[in-house]
């Protein structure tokens, strides 16, 4: 404490010293700390709602098959081969070739039939534009399970295309109101100057779709297929309605449901092939990621 003198000679009350700079320097550590809890708690406890799910499969998915009938959540010995007795499955490998078959095919023939579509109900301007942008919505207001009974005796007995997964690919070749939708909100934030920059140098509609819009919209364009990607990849319903006659044409999905009742006491088994078949999904949105969530960001910006 130190003093100072109100008048000459005469010694007045004592001052405290200033903050040193060290004790502002803590405390402002220690808010920006409180701080960033407060901010990212909710974050923090939706993360592990959703990843502590995944890690009990994942450690359930090591442990033998007498552990896997305790209440034992940390495996005792780690038994990896749990992977490799489910690829040996009479048929896994064949409901992953077909599910690559489904999902890659599938996402290519989606993507490449409705950017034509969401470029023109974008960027062109003709009568009835409104109204063709309505009808496309209107479809997805539409359950798939209305229309499965013609659908479904259109391909099996018209075409003979039962027992395989034709019937849900080629679909796939003729646009998807969802991916139609999704493509057409994220052309509308291209500025038309572009379009009208490349016409000027000689461009016509599809040369300007192909070097300018197709460039532009790659974040749109990886959104749509993230979705339609992980739609074919997890799809059940439809396997089941044309496929589930022929195991030879079975999904992974489909599969699974056949996998975990001939294993339905071997819990460890059951959780090695559902950890199968949710890494790659998993995988792909992880390297992904930024693509898909910038392009579902910029689909709303305008409609």
């Amino acid at each position: 404490m130190t003093q100072v003198l109100d008048r000459p000679g005469r010694p007045g009350k004592p001052v405290a010293p200033a903050p040193t700079a060290s004790r502002a320097a803590r405390t402002a550590r220690r808010r920006a700390l409180l701080h960033w809890i407060a901010v990212h708690s909710l974050g923090i406890a939706a993360a592990l709602f959703f990843v502590l799910p995944f890690v009990f499969v994942v450690l359930t998915s090591l442990m033998s098959d007498q552990q896997a009938l305790t209440r034992d959540l940390v495996p005792r010995t780690w038994e990896w081969d749990n992977y490799a007795r489910v690829l040996d499955t009479p048929g896994f490998l064949t409901w992953w070739k077909n599910t690559l078959l489904y999902a890659g095919l599938g996402t290519v023939l989606t993507v490449a039939s409705s950017i034509p579509v969401a470029y023109a109900l974008a960027k062109f301007r003709f009568r009835g534009r409104n109204l063709s942008m309505m009808l496309v919505i209107s479809t997805m207001m539409l359950p798939p399970q209305v229309i499965i009974i013609p659908m479904y005796l259109f391909w099996a007995k018209q075409l003979d295309l039962a027992g395989t997964l034709w019937p849900l690919i080629i679909p796939m070749a003729f646009g998807d109101a969802f991916s139609i939708f999704l493509l057409r909100q994220f052309l509308l934030t291209i500025p038309n100057e572009y379009l009208d920059a490349a016409k000027v140098d000689g461009c016509g509609e599809l040369r300007t779709l192909i070097k300018v819009v197709l460039p532009m919209a790659k974040p749109g364009i990886a959104a749509v297929a993230l979705f339609q990607f992980f739609y074919a990849w997890n799809d059940y319903f439809g396997p089941q309605i044309y496929a589930s006659e022929n195991p030879a044409a079975w999904t992974l999905s489909y599969g699974l449901e056949s996998f975990k009742g001939a294993h339905h006491t071997d819990w460890n088994m059951t959780m090695a092939a559902t950890v199968l078949v949710m890494a790659p999904v998993i995988l792909v949105f992880f390297f992904a990621q930024k693509a898909f969530v910038e392009g579902v960001t910029l689909t709303g910006v305008k409609g």
